[in-house]
């Protein structure tokens, strides 16, 4: 594997780390939800650790379904010339930057960005009524699998990095890293949901992960290939 998207996969990671406080605000209350439904009493940890696996599984599952989606019309259109590809570079770039602007809490204009997946979302959101309340894995991986297509300005801000990707599996690769990378938090949701909400109001770290985003965005911009 090129070392080139040893550094895709990792980055991917380290952006769903950093902007996984995000995701709480769009997908922790419903995963902290599935532990409510169930039982207490003895194998409840293992219960709800499986509930919130076969949630998330199909969470980025979704992600990298989406990102393989995309990049079957981003490889044709990059393939179209070089101004194609600088222009796929600087929107991912863009939407990055906005990101991190969010995050950091110093302009929202990403939600305008979230604004595009809303029609599939009017789509897909009654089907979750389907399977709530959750009361079995398969539910919970149904549900997961139906929520990772909420409009979300991380998914789509990575989702534009990901298009980047020289094939399709390395997109749908590059989304299910960043997908690996909300994991941790999002898992921890069910366990510790004060200290993550915590976590999430503390403006220090949202304004270093913002921060951090936005120079995410600045390197993704193709600045010398424009200059030049």
């Amino acid at each position: 594997m090129p070392a080139e998207l040893y550094i895709s996969y990792s980055s991917a990671f380290l952006i769903g780390l950093l902007g996984s406080t995000h995701c709480l605000g769009m997908c922790g209350g419903i995963s902290a939800s599935l532990s409510m439904t169930l039982p207490v009493g003895r194998g409840f940890r293992f219960r709800q650790s499986l509930m919130l696996l076969a949630f998330n599984l199909g969470r980025v599952g979704s992600y990298a379904l989406i990102a393989a989606l995309i990049a079957i019309l981003s490889t044709s259109m990059a393939g179209q010339g070089r101004w194609a590809a600088l222009l796929l570079m600087t929107l991912a770039g863009i939407l990055l930057i906005f990101m991190g602007l969010s995050m950091g809490q110093w302009w929202q204009g990403i939600r305008i960005v979230e604004k595009v997946g809303a029609p599939v979302w009017r789509m897909l959101s009654p089907l979750t009524k389907r399977f709530i309340p959750v009361n079995h894995p398969g539910q919970a991986l149904a549900l997961g699998a139906l929520w990772g297509w909420l409009p979300c300005g991380l998914v789509y801000s990575t989702l534009g990095w990901a298009a980047l990707q020289p094939t399709v599996p390395a997109a749908a690769l590059t989304m299910f890293f960043f997908g690996l990378g909300t994991l941790p938090s999002m898992l921890a949701t069910g366990y510790a949901a004060n200290w993550i909400r915590g976590l999430q109001s503390n403006r220090g770290f949202r304004k270093i992960s913002g921060g951090l985003l936005i120079l995410f965005g600045l390197w993704t911009l193709p600045l010398q290939a424009l200059i030049h």
